[in-house]
């Protein structure tokens, strides 16, 4: 595992310090060598989605005796571990090297941690006793819902889920889909993300943000999406009917057309959580490069795989990728903890397109070094690739993040125009003297 030469970590707290120590070693010598065993004891067919295997209960267990347990939750939040972005981020990577297990083996998976985060904002104290106290503590899981099929979701404006106040009321109705979480027997509350004032002027006040108990009549669960051909059981991304959905009117988040600022808050922090786990990911699959192409068993042509000039080329790629996408991370992680998620957005988004698209870069070069064993079922390395594919849409796909890069960037353009103007201006009056 490669040394963070990017970070002093004597310059941060000797609890960050002791907390990392120990998910170090609780990623390496607990999480994965259960990794095999987990895919041993999940269920076969409907099974799967019905069964938790024993290894990962154990493995919580042992994550909250060392203290390992809601990490994610920062400094401003009185239910979390009290660290900052840069050093949870720093722990978030370590996870992301056995992202089966690390993250809830720990009590930081996604979607729970942004639920969480947003019950821990942005909730009253009812709906914290109710929902955000049995999360933390473990015992249920959560989805968050906001895409949809009928529409373009990366313009969440389009969201079409009706959203209706009937007396004490609301009452839901519509579709959503790639709700991650939502075949799990533990998931027990959806946020649901509708439309409750679609005539208001403002776009982004005609959402609101609902919380919904899995279990209210008119839910179905109609299936779990195919990832490349995985679906991620127990977890899934799944396809959700709300037909008639009624809750009362206390299961509001916020308030009525506040939908947008409630997931902009749950968003921004949880994006680079995902790219730090991501970095983890990538640290994982260059590992198994090296691990191969130096096995003296692969040879070609004559030469251990190591001695071809492309292997290694492909290795110190990997390897300046992996550290720059660090660097954009921890650089936004703390822009975050010097201001909030809404001061670092350039940098949010700077990380969040470069990370998973450098992770598919170094995923697919370890695929090609295993050959067609990298495809297979007996590495990880085709699965990884899956789930990170996946990476470029959530929280937004690369072309919304792009986007409001390049309109940042080209603010500033009438700015140098007129600098450039005035360099010209004093270069032609220097030569007019010559």
């Amino acid at each position: 595992m490669a040394t963070n030469s990017l970070i002093n970590f004597d310059s941060l707290s000797p609890k960050f310090r002791d907390l990392y120590a120990k998910a170090k070693d609780f990623v390496e010598n607990d999480c994965l060598p259960a990794e095999a065993i987990f895919e041993a004891q999940m269920g076969q067919g409907e099974n799967r989605w019905k069964v938790i295997p024993p290894v990962l209960e154990e493995l919580k267990v042992k994550a909250r005796s060392l203290g390992l347990w809601n990490l994610f939750l920062g400094t401003s939040y009185k239910e979390g571990a009290g660290l900052t972005n840069v050093e949870y981020g720093l722990i978030a990577e370590l996870t992301g090297r056995s992202i089966k297990l690390a993250p809830e083996a720990m009590n930081c998976s996604a979607p729970d941690t942004g639920n969480m985060e947003v019950f821990a904002k942005y909730g009253t104290e009812a709906q914290k006793e109710r929902w955000l106290k049995p999360l933390l503590d473990g015992k249920i899981r959560s989805a968050f819902a906001m895409t949809e099929p009928a529409v373009a979701s990366s313009d969440a404006t389009n969201i079409e889920l009706n959203i209706r106040r009937e007396g004490g009321q609301y009452v839901l109705n519509g579709k959503k889909w790639w709700i991650s979480g939502a075949g799990d027997p533990r998931c027990a509350v959806y946020l649901v993300m509708g439309k409750s004032d679609p005539s208001n002027e403002n776009k982004h006040r005609q959402q609101s943000l609902v919380i919904v108990p899995s279990d209210t009549p008119g839910i179905t669960v109609v299936r779990p999406m195919m990832v490349m051909g995985y679906d991620d059981a127990p977890e899934g991304h799944c396809e959700i009917i709300f037909k008639d959905v009624r809750v009362p009117v206390e299961n509001i988040v916020l308030g009525e057309g506040r939908g947008f600022e409630v997931i902009q808050g749950r968003l921004g922090p949880g994006r680079i959580h995902h790219c730090m786990r991501t970095v983890g990911i990538a640290e994982r699959a260059l590992e198994l490069m090296l691990a191969r192409v130096t096995d003296p068993s692969r040879r070609t042509f004559g030469k251990n795989l190591a001695q071809h000039g492309t292997i290694v080329q492909d290795i110190a790629r990997s390897r300046i990728e992996i550290d720059r996408a660090r660097f954009l991370v921890l650089n936004a992680a703390q822009k975050i903890d010097k201001g909030d998620a809404k001061s670092a957005l350039k940098e949010i988004s700077m990380a969040k397109v470069d990370v998973p698209n450098m992770a598919l870069q170094v995923i697919d070069r370890a695929i090609q070094a295993h050959g067609a064993g990298g495809l297979s079922q007996d590495f990880p390395l085709a699965r990884l690739y899956a789930g990170v594919r996946t990476l470029r849409f959530a929280d937004g796909p690369d072309e919304v993040h792009l986007a409001q890069l390049g309109r940042n960037e080209l603010r500033r353009a009438e700015e140098i125009r007129a600098r450039l103007n005035q360099i010209k201006d004093k270069s032609d009056a220097l030569k007019a003297k010559l």
